[in-house]
């Protein structure tokens, strides 16, 4: 039986949207209705109100509470111990690398992780630099634009190569079109979970007026493999535009988390640009853990999420760059393992037959 999501108009669990009413789009920071309907809008959550506290935002519990100026706390010269213990080294480096490369989840090829997130969050940056690491050299695997509007339209999966040439490792990381901020600009949540399960095949252009079905939607899958679902989601916000997303879009990500949750799958979140809201981190990125306003950014994306913060990781992006960096390598690895770990999990939770060979 089919369950309803009644407030997007969509049942999951089948392929054809419900005729009335017209769907409510997923979006950043309100839920669009159809023409005649009434929008509210809300205010603006302060990354002020979480420094030096783990607790959700009172913008998220208050709507009438009015807008806060964003200003970073200052820091002090002396930067304080590390909040989270991280290796910095060659070796560590090197173990990051051979565990990812020699990854492979159990009864499938391949782990696929998809990574949703806001406009601009740097979804497709994240796919580049992670290749990046593994080329030796800046790449950019993922074509990434600086648009208000999403660069990404289709659904695309990128496996990760750790020599070229080779086969590619046991991971695919999946990019699709940015959660927009009104009706145009974002997938809905019937499509995003249709991806979720599998239903939607590679290269499909996202439209928010023609939802996945199975009569309209070139190659839709009515019986997904396991090696066509989604084995572990990764949210991706960005530091610097945390003050800026609205209350509302906790509501939107806590329901889009409670769907994903019901499917199976387990969550984490990146946490992008964190090199651009701290001078010392963006000096020296070893700096990261040492960071107050971080850790305060980390504290905010998880409570915007409504996750703990131990699943959320912070990110530096290549962006300008050349050359790759070793202890931006560090970074960015120790996210792919972090992601890796709960990917695990999903295969874990779902056993395969005792007939089902590992790869």
């Amino acid at each position: 039986m089919a369950k309803s999501n009644g407030l997007f108009g969509f049942s999951f669990g089948t392929a054809v949207p419900a005729p009335t009413p017209a769907p409510v789009l997923f979006t950043m920071g309100r839920k669009e209705e159809p023409e005649g309907g009434t929008e509210e809008k809300d205010p603006v959550v302060s990354l002020n109100d979480t420094l030096g506290s783990k607790e959700v935002p009172s913008a998220l519990n208050d709507k009438k509470e009015t807008n806060k100026a964003f200003s970073f706390p200052r820091l002090s010269p002396g930067l304080e111990s590390p909040w989270r213990v991280l290796k910095w080294t060659e070796e560590q480096r090197t173990t990051l690398m051979k565990n990812i490369s020699s990854y492979k989840p159990s009864c499938t090829e391949a782990a696929r992780v998809l990574l949703l997130g806001p406009v601009g969050s740097g979804k497709s940056s994240f796919i580049s630099s992670v290749q990046s690491v593994f080329n030796g050299r800046v790449t950019n695997r993922a074509m990434v634009g600086s648009f208000s509007i999403s660069f990404t339209k289709k659904l695309q999966f990128y496996k990760i190569r750790s020599l070229r040439g080779q086969q590619p490792d046991g991971l695919v990381l999946c990019d699709t079109m940015g959660l927009g901020d009104s009706a145009m600009t974002g997938p809905t949540l019937h499509d995003v979970l249709s991806v979720i399960q599998g239903h939607v095949p590679e290269g499909h252009v996202f439209s928010p007026v023609q939802p996945v079905n199975l009569s309209q939607t070139l190659g839709y899958r009515k019986r997904p493999s396991l090696e066509e679902k989604i084995h572990c989601v990764a949210f991706v916000l960005d530091a610097v535009k945390m003050s800026s997303y609205h209350g509302s879009l906790s509501s939107s990500f806590q329901q889009l988390r409670e769907h994903i949750s019901e499917l199976g799958i387990h969550q984490v979140a990146l946490l992008t640009h964190v090199d651009l809201v701290c001078p010392e981190t963006a000096q020296d990125v070893t700096n990261v853990y040492k960071s107050r306003v971080v850790q305060a950014a980390i504290n905010q994306a998880a409570a915007l999420l409504g996750m703990s913060s131990s699943y959320v990781v912070p990110v530096k992006n290549y962006s300008s760059e050349l050359d790759v960096d070793h202890n931006t390598d560090v970074l960015l690895l120790n996210a792919v393992d972090h992601i890796l770990q709960y990917a695990d999990l999903y295969f874990l939770d779902n056993s395969p037959p005792p007939d089902c060979e590992t790869p």
